[in-house]
């Protein structure tokens, strides 16, 4: 280098690396790189993941002086240890480079190709940085390299294996045995590495017996069960190092499906299966990869797959508790259905997988509300019981879980026989458990259950009143330390808040607060389980102030909402719906935690989104909380009564835009994130998920084992948030799983004001976002939510019968309808635009429908009035001003961003009038009219006509930025099969300008045409078209051959004008434009 290199260094960021393969093909704890410069300094990277997909992440960083070596040695190692390392691990790649290639690059990441390994080349991507001294150097520095006579031995095991591995040649096999057996002679029992030392050896020597290289499996076979006795952790790998997986039960599943290829193995792998199936079950994907390993070692026939499927199915179902995903729920049953399925009628084990295949049918109808699950609930615990008569050992089971599931349809239907039968076998189920049976805490427990559902539906004092003697009986035999006492203090919380409501009598909720307080004292601070003492002390409190009325209580159950929905332990999908329940009881009582509520919501809404790793994972969990649909419009509705006008459109937009996303399969921050930065991506999505997987633990009966839970979760939560911090640190993501801020989303409103309508069950109005200044808040005293709906059904009974009328007939029911949403609706809006923003005449204005509003065509309001003077007419909304509709204030910013991206314009043309291949209603009109879109077409451009199918349709807009579609009822009709509005969004069309939606007569009078086209059109501006429109514009728009979708809103009100004498008011009403 011709400059000094006195006091300066390169920073080295270790970014990630792909097509990682490991030459001995044995499974890698992890990878990690190792730089060392000259011969005697070396940099160790952080352990990163090997993922499904052959690539690991790492953002680690190392400071090399440019005084030192020129010489850069680079390898890529895979480390086969769970915790500490023996060795320095197995050469993936190594390669020999300089300081002058690494700065080649212009500080741009870069990557470098390593020999290749299995048939790929490894690649690390890099980044590298000149420094001075005075630079900030917060990053790793080189250590010397000293290695012991354990380190040196174990790489040269190592070394010799991966080479046996490729070239079969037994020598080095022999050679790798002798080394690995040193190290192994070396760490005597006791030593802290004998548990690697021993796997190392046991692993060459497998390979070696699997090739016939080696003829004796037995020693072999004892050295895993060493390894596995020495190293519990391995088998319960939560609480080990937690970006590993399980290493060594990986190691010993394959040993067991070698063993099971061979007729001497049998006993190892029923000594491997035996050995997983005595581990708790765990909810994790690692602990659900592990059940999925054991199961495949259990083919039809073996004895232990009932049992295997039976443990997948308690995993599968633990990781819906933590995430939500339905497909884990429906998989768990699938599982226990087939371990039902292999139990003959004979079979002594059959009750057993009935009973908990009943368990999970209950389960899920507790989710999900479907009365088939409940009904085969009942008959498969039905049938375990039969399965137990009298004098069965494990009678008391059986009764005791028919007696839980009878419970649930008294409590849907009402049906008295249920309950009375439910009673009936809890006081069986306690006389098979009499004093002194460890089971006989949960049968008290649950007959008071049942005696108090029967008293909330019959409202019989005995029943509440033995409910609580037994919640007391139940609780002294969970004496202080019990793992469940916490649960027995709640159950006779619930009892006696229920008691207070009735009879009013202050010692009840006195002692019900009291117990849930005691609860939470004997939790750790992490358990998950603290959530429901939450919950339990808030509905104390709420109990109290609804008869006592103290402001102290409701706020009290305030602080109880906000701590239980914020518990980070407990899964998202409970504190969502404690959320919403803050709302529901905010909004009653009118409590100023209104706008927090909401906020926290939405929050909840989106962390569990990021934990879901597709589109369509994400719908589903939404979906889940399918009642709160109306949550961002109520959000608004509070923020306007609580005078936050800001907050108001904040809330709206956050909610509003999460619906959107779900819905039209936007891409989401983190989507957006993993384009622009995937190594930091994946980073957050991991460790997200990681979060969720070990909030179980934390819940764990072993003080200890909960107590490393609790320490991994905070951790974790540390690294997590410092991800974030980072993420939001870059470009574009300073707002990364926060909300909009208002400042940001004013800048809709720059090229025209922006009103927003909010049709909420609490309140009706709008807000109008200026230019610049003040919002402004206009009330809609005369209209409520009920009545909207009723102008909606008007509107869309009316548009119906109107279509078949002449053009000379009075449509006097729509023009009725359309003065009333001139006065009730338009005309205080209009007001404040002229009298107050002092808008000019013709200028533009975008309409913002939510809710039932989307289904009134606000934009044909019109008075209907002729003036005084009898000099005309009264001007009309579309008169008085250009009107758009944008479905949110982000979508219409996003729009104005991408038409800095504009390309030169090209346009297609796709129509068809034989829609299904002429199984639908001929439409006429097609061919004419796009013939007539060809002559208006600017000359300088030849528009394309495609082939009208399905696949052809998507290809076309993927290839041009000016479409003119064809819709036909709620989705687009090709010659083959429809395309769908997700077919589209689905497609990357990032030039797309404008569409423009022919609507055809028959689809104008269908009911849900005006709320439809609204949403076609703004599905469409999601899917990345800047303009939308519905209407005959496009003469209006190619004035001096130049195709400008800016223009495109103008040209509808010149069209729309043009055909008042020619087209019939309905027709006109669906002539709308979104987005620029």
């Amino acid at each position: 280098m011709s400059v000094s290199l006195q006091g300066r260094y390169i920073k080295l960021e270790v970014i990630g690396a792909k097509n990682v393969r490991v030459p001995s093909k044995r499974i890698p704890a992890g990878v990690h790189i190792s730089i060392i410069v000259g011969s005697t300094r070396r940099w160790k990277s952080a352990i990163g993941v090997l993922s499904s997909d052959e690539s690991v992440a790492w953002d680690d960083t190392v400071t090399l002086s440019l005084n030192v070596s020129p010489k850069i040695s680079m390898e890529i190692r895979a480390s086969f240890e769970f915790d500490r390392m023996l060795g320095n691990g197995e050469v993936v790649g190594k390669l020999q480079t300089s300081r002058d290639a690494l700065l080649g690059h212009g500080n741009e990441p870069f990557d470098i190709s390593f020999p290749p390994v299995r048939g790929v080349r490894p690649c690390l991507t890099l980044k590298a940085t000149v420094l001075h001294s005075s630079d900030n150097q917060e990053t790793a520095l080189l250590d010397s390299i000293t290695e012991c006579e354990i380190a040196r031995e174990t790489d040269a095991g190592h070394e010799r294996f991966a080479t046996y591995v490729t070239s079969k040649t037994v020598s080095y096999l022999n050679d790798a045995i002798q080394h690995f057996q040193s190290v192994l002679d070396q760490c005597l029992v006791g030593h802290p590495d004998r548990a690697e030392a021993l796997t190392n050896l046991a692993w060459a020597r497998l390979q070696g017996y699997i090739q016939n290289d080696f003829q004796d499996i037995d020693p072999v076979t004892s050295l895993f069960r060493e390894a596995l006795t020495l190293r519990p952790e391995a088998l319960t790998w939560r609480f080990g190092k937690e970006n590993f997986t399980a290493v060594y039960i990986h190691e010993a599943a394959h040993l067991g499906t070698y063993l099971r290829s061979i007729a001497a193995g049998a006993n190892g792998v029923d000594y491997v299966i035996g050995e997983c199936n005595k581990f708790s079950v765990e909810g994790s994907d690692e602990g659900i990869h592990i059940r999925r390993v054991v199961l495949e070692l259990c083919p039809l026939g073996n004895k232990h797959r009932p049992r295997a499927l039976d443990k997948l199915g308690w995993a599968l179902r633990s990781r819906f508790e933590q995430r939500g995903s339905t497909d884990d729920l429906d998989e768990s049953i699938q599982c226990q259905c087939e371990a039902v399925s292999l139990c003959s009628k004979g079979d002594s084990e059959r009750d057993y997988y009935l009973n908990n295949l009943a368990s999970s049918f209950w389960f899920r109808f507790n989710h999900q509300g479907n009365h088939h699950d409940l009904n085969d609930a009942i008959s498969l615990y039905e049938e375990a019981l039969r399965l137990c008569p009298v004098g069965h050992k494990y009678r008391h089971f059986s009764l005791n879980n028919l007696g839980n599931a009878l419970s649930t349809p008294f409590k849907q239907r009402g049906g008295v026989d249920d309950i009375n039968r439910s009673i009936s076998l809890h006081r069986e189920a306690l006389t098979l458990r009499p004093p002194g049976n460890p089971y006989r805490d949960q049968t008290l427990n649950n007959l008071a259950f049942a005696l108090n559902t029967r008293y909330g539906k019959l409202d019989v004092s005995e029943d509440l009143n033995e409910a609580i003697d037994l919640y007391r009986d139940s609780l002294q035999l969970t004496q202080h330390g019990h793992p469940h006492r916490h649960t027995a203090l709640l159950n006779l919380s619930s009892a006696l808040s229920s008691r207070f409501t009735k009879t009013q009598k202050n010692e009840d909720v006195e002692e019900a607060i009291r117990l849930c307080q005691e609860s939470l004292e004997a939790l750790p601070s992490l358990h998950p389980h603290r959530y429901f003492s939450y919950m339990w002390l808030k509905n104390a409190y709420l109990s109290r102030y609804e008869v006592q009325r103290k402001s102290a209580d409701l706020s009290l159950a305030v602080e109880n909402f906000r701590l239980a929905s914020r518990h980070p332990t407990q899964g998202f999908p409970n504190r969502i719906v404690t959320a919403w329940n803050w709302i529901v009881a905010g909004e009653k009582h009118n409590h100023a935690s209104g706008l927090e509520a909401y906020a926290t919501f939405f929050d909840l809404l989106d962390r569990h989104s990021a934990t879901r790793s597709s589109a369509i994972s994400r719908r589903e969990a939404a979906a889940a909380f399918h009642y709160a649909r109306s949550t961002p419009i109520d959000a608004g509705s509070c923020g306007i009564r609580r005078h936050n006008f800001q907050r108001a459109i904040e809330l709206m937009e956050q909610g509003r835009g999460q619906q959107w996303s779900l819905a039209s399969r936007l891409r989401t921050p983190l989507e957006d994130l993993m384009s622009t930065n995937p190594n930091i991506a994946h980073k957050f999505s991991d460790l997200s998920k990681r979060l969720a997987d070990v909030q179980g633990s934390t819940g764990s009966a072993d003080r200890a084992t909960a107590d490393r839970a609790a320490m991994q979760y905070r951790r974790l939560q540390e690294e997590w948030g410092a991800v974030v911090a980072k993420i939001r640190d870059l470009k574009g993501f300073s707002r990364f799983l926060l909300p909009p801020l208002y400042e940001d989303l004013q800048v809709a409103a720059r090229q025209g004001p922006i009103i927003i309508f909010i049709a909420s069950q609490y309140s009706c109005s709008a807000i109008i976002v200026p230019t610049s200044g003040e919002l402004h808040n206009v009330p809609l005293p005369s209209i409520t939510i009920t009545e909207l709906k009723n102008l909606k059904d008007r509107f869309a009974r009316a548009i119906r019968e109107a279509s078949w009328m002449s053009l000379a007939e009075s449509r006097t029911d729509l023009i009725v309808l359309s003065q009333t949403i001139w006065d009730a609706i338009m005309l205080p809006i209009v007001n404040v635009l002229e009298h107050v923003l002092k808008l000019r005449r013709h200028s533009r204005i975008w309409l913002c429908p939510t809710a039932d509003f989307t289904s009134i065509p606000l934009h044909a309001a019109n008075p209907f009035l002729t003036k005084p003077d009898r000099s005309g007419k009264e001007p009309c909304l579309e008169d008085l001003f250009i009107c758009s509709y944008a479905p949110t204030l982000s979508a219409l910013v996003r729009s104005r961003q991408m038409m800095k991206k504009r390309v030169p314009p090209s346009f297609v043309a796709i129509g068809q009038g034989q829609p299904r291949a002429g199984k639908s209603k001929e439409l006429l009109t097609v061919d004419s009219e796009i013939e007539l879109v060809r002559k208006l077409v600017p000359t300088t451009l030849v528009p394309v006509t495609v082939n009208p199918t399905r696949a052809g349709a998507l290809q076309a807009l993927e290839e041009n930025n000016w479409d003119h579609e064809q819709p036909y009822n709620s989705h687009f009709v090709m010659k083959d099969e429809p395309i769908t509005l997700l077919d589209i969004m689905e497609k990357d069309i990032p030039h797309a300008e404008f569409a423009f939606l022919s609507a055809c007569h028959t689809a104008v009078g269908d009911k849900e045409t005006p709320d439809e086209v609204i949403h076609l059109a703004a599905g469409l501006q999601f899917s990345g078209f800047k303009s939308v429109n519905d209407a005959y514009v496009e003469h209006n728009m190619f004035k001096g051959g130049v195709m400008d979708c800016t223009k495109a809103a103008w040209a509808l009100n010149r069209a729309t004008h043009a055909v008042k004498t020619k087209v019939p008011l309905e027709q006109r009403m669906v002539f709308v434009h979104v987005g620029v």
